[in-house]
């Protein structure tokens, strides 16, 4: 999880608002690390709010604002910032997420890189690391959630304060969308 931009240019913690922009980070962190060089450097949130208003997405009010950003201006992010195309996947309120089973399992095992999830009733963003299908054909799915603050001690607290967990996608908000976005650059060890 990518946490160095905690603060923005007033010293004020992103907290209550920053979660898509750290989600985003985690993923520009992993897209740099494997190899899409056209960007070297994680993009800070006046960055990121830049590039959203100069691709027209945004309006010029929206840079230096504290408004949330979503997996869509995600998107358009990693495309304008790296070249690396990213895939939507859409899970309407009346669809399963366990239905969508199959195509999260072929990304991470064609591709291996970092998912940012985010809704409409669930609106937290949250990064997506894994999936896990038991004998019993439950699924779950390995959620980094950018909500930590401070620094960690342990590799353990990440696990035991939840914010690196296995989560059943049943207890995912069932009356919410969900929007996915999937970077469509091969991890280092999967293109070896």
């Amino acid at each position: 999880m990518y946490t160095p931009d905690r603060e923005d240019d007033d010293g004020d913690l992103d907290d209550g608002w920053g979660c898509g922009y750290r989600t985003l980070q985690s993923i520009c962190s992993w897209i740099i690390q494997n190899g899409a060089p056209k960007t070297p450097d994680v993009p800070n949130i006046p960055t990121i709010q830049e590039t959203l208003v100069a691709i027209k997405d945004k309006p010029e009010r929206f840079f230096g604002s504290r408004e949330w950003i979503g997996t869509l201006e995600a998107i358009y992010v990693i495309d304008t910032l790296y070249d690396v195309s990213c895939k939507v996947l859409h899970i309407a309120r009346s669809d399963n997420i366990a239905k969508h089973a199959d195509t999260l399992r072929d990304y991470f095992e064609q591709y291996g890189g970092l998912i940012m999830m985010g809704g409409d009733m669930d609106a937290a963003s949250k990064g997506i690391a894994g999936i896990h299908v038991s004998v019993d054909q439950d699924v779950y799915l390995l959620v980094v959630d950018p909500h930590f603050v401070g620094r960690i001690k342990t590799k353990e607290e990440l696990y035991t304060k939840e914010y690196v967990k296995w989560q059943k996608v049943e207890d995912f908000v069932d009356s919410s969308f969900y929007n996915l976005c999937l970077p469509m650059l091969r991890s280092r060890e999967l293109a070896a």
